[in-house]
């Protein structure tokens, strides 16, 4: 195994997740001066209707947001694994445990296909893994909606978002105590609607997740 990430490194050398120059021998997913500079959340979080807590980690800015397009776009689908125990770490410290399991905001059947992965559902799997936790793919996403990013107006965003999911008829969530992680969370209102599907379904407890959200105006 050795030999194979050894030749692997040589064939396809692993470089910073966020700056994308080759890391140095000993360093891991990112170097260290995109370490130090990571623009971890700080400040009000966007209001979720339905969740009884939100854990961002990065602000979605710079450098952490073309690495983040990257993976959502151009198949750095292995990012994931990054961000994901990022994720992990902030979940553990700002919402602690004692979940039953970890769902996430789904894309369209269509986007997937297009796209070749759900990288919300990736996400979901890595912070699943670091916590021990089990996932259930809860949630589906009906008929293409015009992407959130694309909506500027908090209420657009909240009309665009209603009606959109729903919770799959395979899946058990009454009674329980749920994570739902989602990639970017700007005004909420997508979680708000899942949230709100996923209560109507009989959850109990529903706590959020996303990796980063824009910088408000007044944090700039």
């Amino acid at each position: 195994m050795r030999a194979l990430d050894w030749l692997l490194d040589l064939l396809y050398p692993p470089k910073c997740v966020i700056c994308r120059r080759l890391l140095a021998r000993g360093e891991q997913d990112i170097c260290p001066d995109c370490f130090e500079s990571l623009p971890n959340f700080e400040g009000e979080k966007p209001r979720v209707g339905g969740a009884e807590g939100l854990s961002v980690t990065l602000f979605y800015e710079g450098a952490v947001r073309e690495s983040f397009l990257r993976f959502k776009f151009s198949g750095r689908d292995f990012y994931a694994d990054v961000y994901g125990n990022w994720m992990a770490g902030r979940i553990r410290d700002e919402l602690g445990r004692g979940f039953d399991g970890v769902c996430w905001v789904p894309v369209s059947k269509k986007r997937r296909k297009s796209r070749g992965y759900d990288q919300s559902e990736l996400l979901a799997k890595r912070v699943a893994k670091e916590l021990s936790l089990p996932t259930c793919a809860a949630l589906q996403k009906h008929a293409e909606r015009n992407p959130q990013s694309q909506l500027k107006d908090a209420a657009l965003r909240q009309a665009n978002a209603s009606g959109a999911f729903s919770v799959r008829p395979d899946a058990d969530v009454s009674g329980k105590t749920l994570l739902l992680i989602d990639d970017i969370v700007t005004t909420g209102a997508t979680l708000s609607e899942c949230c709100r599907m996923l209560r109507q379904a009989g959850a109990k407890h529903i706590y959020c997740a996303a990796f980063a959200s824009p910088r408000k105006e007044k944090e700039r």
